[in-house]
């Protein structure tokens, strides 16, 4: 796995809605019961339990997308009983994008977000680029649930937001260089259209693997979604400009 550490592209002005979407991430996360922190929720096995129940409410079932409606709650997840909740699938949509299931999860996504996120935000300008990170997570959550239409398997994470602003990078500044550190003592430093088009391939390679919890479906719709929305937004607003200034 490849983690950016530092990027090229030099910005005009602070990225201050990339800071904001890693805080609402980190601080979102902080307050759920999988970051163990707050007491109200227990320990050990009773933290587990809602962990279980939280995921479940507000986490995205690709059934109660396509369908509108929210699907009667298991009466257990494992050894955990579920108590009864109520959910309104489409705003599931918007959750979902701003949970993590662990630390690791969380961390991997903020530090690509942290990395990559300000060349695209300089070079979309900060509210088309807020917008646009919303629509990639939407295209990554229901890109996934028309996937598996039929699965009752709730999804978190940024993860196909932050495709979508991988696959924007991309084409936005295709010859910058992303220093990124490849476990385990490796360091590399490659183009941005290699190492990003690698991580694309790489997602694509991994559907065969049906065993994995990792959502690669809504990786490559998210990551599509950028590359779409950046071609459109090099050659009209202030991206057309950014690029060539870049080019200079």
């Amino acid at each position: 796995m490849a983690l950016p550490l530092y990027d090229s592209q030099p910005t005009r002005r602070p990225p201050v809605v990339t800071y904001l979407l890693v805080a609402v991430n980190v601080l979102i996360f902080l307050g759920t019961p999988m970051a163990s922190i707050i007491a109200s929720y227990g320990a050990g096995e009773v933290r587990e339990c809602a962990a279980v129940e939280f995921v479940l409410e507000q986490g995205a079932v690709p059934k109660e997308l396509l369908s509108g409606e929210q699907q009667p709650p298991p009466e257990r997840v494992g050894s955990c009983p579920v108590g009864p909740y109520r959910k309104v699938p489409w705003v599931t949509a918007f959750t979902s994008m701003f949970l993590h299931s662990d630390w690791l999860h969380l961390t991997g996504n903020v530090v690509m977000l942290f990395v990559l996120g300000a060349g695209v935000e300089d070079r979309l300008g900060r509210w088309r680029y807020l917008l646009a990170y919303l629509l990639f997570g939407l295209v990554a959550v229901y890109g996934f649930a028309l996937a598996s239409p039929d699965s009752t398997v709730p999804l978190i994470g940024a993860s196909g937001a932050i495709a979508g602003v991988l696959g924007a990078y991309m084409v936005l500044n295709p010859r910058g260089r992303i220093v990124s550190y490849v476990a385990p003592v490796f360091v590399s430093r490659l183009p941005a259209w290699v190492l990003l088009g690698l991580w694309f391939v790489l997602q694509w390679l991994s559907l065969e693997d049906t065993d994995s919890n990792v959502a690669y479906v809504a990786h490559i719709y998210g990551f599509v979604a950028g590359v779409v929305f950046a071609l459109w937004a090099r050659w009209t607003g202030p991206a057309r400009k950014a690029v060539a200034l870049a080019a200079e």
